[in-house]
């Protein structure tokens, strides 16, 4: 359905359907943002910061784009700095049109943002679907979906599945891919969740036709400041830049990645957060008789065992003041699925107490 929001975190576009008032207060469980919220020290250095609105950034914004290549271990010439993944996302197309693609493989259901990119930039669009009731991906299917089109999209962890691809099935198919002359863009917005570290970056010395897509508001909690990143052969990434509009990092959003990447107590506190936080809800939601999804990431996907109506189930939590993330607008779910972020142990006990009110009127 279209007149779905596109998105979570958007109450005074969902409540209304329920007949509620958009600005409700609610428990925001439909976007996968860091309950610990953005760290103490951020609003102060942002008030320091505030005079540098009165000059231009550096348009390859060197400081933040060498922080990030520190952290990952990579030459500065392989990282370009985006507004948000949003960006990096639609940068990523842009190489493909520039480069003469004109068919994309995206593998679904996955976040909404590769298909409207792709069309945005004249790109025809086939759907690559994960299988089973444990989304799998068929990777002789996607391989061929690839050769084919000349690129493949997909998320991972995956969004909205928190499912995570093998590793090794990804090096094969960047194998194949290099052989037919194709490219495979990886999200990897939620990666910074997963544990032990599942990041791609070591396999861009090995495969030039290998693009990283990066948020850094997921994990921050800040996605008003709009701070991505986008990882790949310094030639590809050199093309990119020259795609990319100037200054679309505002100066503050850009003087913040090198002390959010240099804060790994955060790191660490988010991650013991979530190491206790995922396994409870998720034995939680079982228990009362869900399916549902193994996640690697911060969010949590299920459906009723029993064959209930899951939006029945979405406008009974908006009506106990939490908010879930429909999945009307994913390939291959169509509703029959909710999604929720792992939040606070008190916020999380307080969905379960609302399912069970649904479960036991």
């Amino acid at each position: 359905m279209s007149d779905w929001p596109s998105h979570g975190g958007r109450p005074e576009q969902l409540l209304p359907r329920f007949g509620l008032a958009g600005g409700s207060e609610v428990i925001d469980f439909s976007a996968n943002l860091n309950p610990l919220g953005p760290p103490t020290w951020l609003a102060e250095r942002l008030a320091a910061s505030v005079a540098e609105l009165a000059t231009y950034p550096d348009p390859d914004y060197r400081e933040a784009c060498e922080a990030v290549a520190r952290a990952e271990e990579l030459p500065a010439e392989q990282v370009r700095l985006t507004n948000g993944g949003a960006e990096a996302i639609f940068l990523a197309a842009a190489l493909l049109a520039r480069q003469g693609v004109s068919r994309a493989a995206i593998v679904q259901p996955t976040f909404g943002e590769y298909t409207r990119a792709c069309r945005h930039y004249g790109i025809a669009v086939e759907h690559v679907e994960l299988a089973g009731e444990r989304f799998e991906l068929d990777e002789a299917r996607a391989a061929e979906a690839m050769r084919a089109a000349g690129a493949l999209f997909l998320c991972r962890p995956n969004n909205p599945t928190g499912t995570l691809i093998e590793r090794e099935r990804i090096e094969r198919l960047l194998a194949a891919a290099q052989r037919h002359g194709a490219t495979l863009v990886v999200d990897e917005a939620f990666v910074d969740f997963v544990t032990p570290d599942e990041r791609l970056t070591p396999l861009l010395a090995r495969f030039d036709n290998l693009l990283l897509l990066r948020s850094m508001t997921k994990l921050y909690a800040i996605p008003g400041l709009r701070l991505g990143y986008l990882l790949g052969s310094a030639t590809v990434v050199g093309r990119i830049g020259e795609l990319q509009p100037p200054w679309s990092v505002n100066a503050l959003a850009a003087g913040l990645v090198a002390p959010l990447l240099a804060d790994r107590d955060y790191l660490a506190r988010t991650r013991a957060w979530l190491d206790a936080e995922r396994p409870w809800l998720h034995a939680e939601l079982e228990a009362l008789g869900l399916d549902v999804v193994p996640s690697h990431a911060n969010f949590l996907l299920f459906r009723d065992a029993h064959g209930e109506s899951m939006p029945a189930l979405l406008e009974h939590l908006a009506r106990c003041g939490i908010l879930a993330r429909h999945t009307h607008n994913f390939i291959g779910l169509e509703g029959a699925w909710l999604r929720v972020a792992v939040r606070s142990r008190k916020e999380n006990a307080q969905l379960v107490e609302a399912i069970t009110r649904w479960r036991n009127p």
